[in-house]
């Protein structure tokens, strides 16, 4: 069930979406994270159970994820103009920013300082990426249990192997979420009942 999004200018859609662009200081998992907030906890523009939703159909496309959940996002919010005006916001002002530091950084690269502030990053991008990974499992973990057991049985198992199809077979994203599809037509396809038998028909008559 869809959320009715509140209203937001092109403007202001085009500002959340350069802040983002500009914070975005990680790489993806951030950008992710900062997406959640803008859309999810600061202007309830979506639900998590939504965003999670656009984001699947990104993992199932070929090209950048964070690209295709941006043209997603922009749509619902103002369709076709949304779209132009999410991708300028975000790609323009940290492409030009991203450039700049590119520039800056063959000249430093090789200071120790700089070594140690790139060693520092990398923890903190991987607590990050935890988080993200968090907020995709957990509605999905208290939907399942206001369900009943077998639903939140079978939830933790998909996720559980996807996980470590991941990280112990080195599957491909699009190999895990074909398994993922076949384990919920699996597990969560509704059940066919039978039709009555005539006799059945005949005494309730």
């Amino acid at each position: 069930m869809e959320t009715q999004a509140p209203q937001i200018s092109t403007w202001q859609l085009f500002l959340i979406w350069a802040s983002i662009g500009l914070q975005s200081f990680g790489g993806g998992a951030s950008t992710t994270l900062l997406i959640q907030r803008a859309f999810i906890e600061k202007r309830n523009c979506m639900t998590m159970e939504e965003f999670t939703e656009l984001w699947s159909l990104c993992i199932l496309t070929p090209g950048i994820n964070l690209i295709g959940l941006t043209i997603l996002i922009g749509k619902k919010l103002h369709g076709g103009l949304g779209i132009l005006v999410s991708l300028a916001g975000l790609l323009l002002p940290s492409a030009a920013i991203t450039c700049l530091l590119a520039a800056l950084f063959q000249q430093v690269e090789h200071l120790t300082a700089i070594q140690a502030i790139l060693k520092g990053v990398i923890p903190a991008t991987g607590a990050i990426m935890l988080v993200v990974g968090l907020n995709f499992a957990l509605p999905v973990i208290r939907k399942s249990y206001k369900e009943g057991i077998f639903s939140l049985l079978a939830s933790s198992i998909i996720i559980v192997l996807c996980a470590l199809a991941v990280i112990l077979l080195k599957l491909s994203a699009i190999a895990v979420i074909l398994g993922a599809i076949f384990l919920g037509a699996l597990f969560f396809a509704p059940k066919s009942t039978p039709p009555p038998l005539q006799s059945e028909r005949k005494g309730e008559q």
